[in-house]
């Protein structure tokens, strides 16, 4: 590689970095060369007994900042198997446990805090700075043949969700309910005496089976804390066989 080349994409590299990681307020400007279909989505598994987790949030904050309305997509899956070490996360479950096992036994990985699963296929360290660069650059630039579009209708304490597919044979609906931001002070553990703030915490996620004709419609229930404004509801196709996430919209 010739130097000007090199200084080319060492430039470039920086230059996304900070847009997408730091606290400039600037547009991602690769999402440019975003293929049709092209898609990202992160699955951060974190918890507030972890002192490592804060830092994979702070990231994934900056990001859900500046993306805007662009496909890219993050979830926030609290885990419980910190909440015996001194302080108990109020948004953690065993669902959210069994949900990170059960990508550790698909993609041949560990169990750790943070981590984050990219599109179903890779994992890294979910405050690895230099990782989620790549894994936004990588998924915004591939394509998918599946296609999902979601709406919505919400009523008394639940919606009803109308969605239509394509391209998709092994996959499953999987539908995110979310609270976008969350403060809490921590008074025990790890992160004893620190201010952490959180984003796109997953507080329902419900699978449903997809429709033979690829259009269909499924319920579900809203948290009772549940508003439009502080809330999102995430719909992505899975294959339940190999953990791949080909399609995501968002309401």
């Amino acid at each position: 590689m010739k130097r000007k080349d090199i200084f080319v994409f060492a430039t470039s590299f920086i230059l996304i970095t900070t847009l997408f990681i730091g606290a400039g307020s600037s547009k991602p400007v690769f999402v440019k060369n975003t293929n049709e279909n092209g898609f990202v989505f992160l699955e951060l598994f974190t918890s507030e007994g972890c002192s490592s987790c804060p830092r994979a949030d702070e990231l994934l904050g900056n990001v859900q900042k500046q993306s805007g309305d662009k496909p890219i997509y993050i979830l926030a899956y609290h885990v419980d198997y910190w909440d015996h070490n001194g302080w108990k996360d109020m948004f953690s479950s065993a669902e959210n446990t069994k949900r990170q096992y059960w990508y550790a036994n698909k993609l041949k990985s560990q169990v750790y805090t943070p981590q984050v699963v990219a599109n179903g296929k890779t994992v890294f360290v979910g405050s690895n700075k230099t990782a989620l660069t790549n894994a936004l650059e990588n998924n915004v630039q591939a394509s998918s043949t599946n296609t999902l579009k979601l709406t919505g209708k919400r009523e008394a304490g639940k919606m009803a969700i109308t969605y239509r597919v394509s391209g998709s044979k092994d996959a499953e609906l999987m539908i995110a309910t979310a609270q976008k931001n969350a403060e809490r002070q921590i008074k025990n553990g790890e992160n004893s005496g620190r201010t952490l703030h959180h984003v796109q915490i997953v507080r329902k996620l419900d699978a449903f089976k997809l429709s033979n004709m690829g259009v269909g419609q499924v319920n579900i229930l809203l948290p009772n804390e549940f508003t439009a404004g502080q809330w999102e509801v995430v719909g992505f196709l899975q294959d339940k066989r190999t953990g791949e996430i080909s399609a995501a919209d968002r309401l």
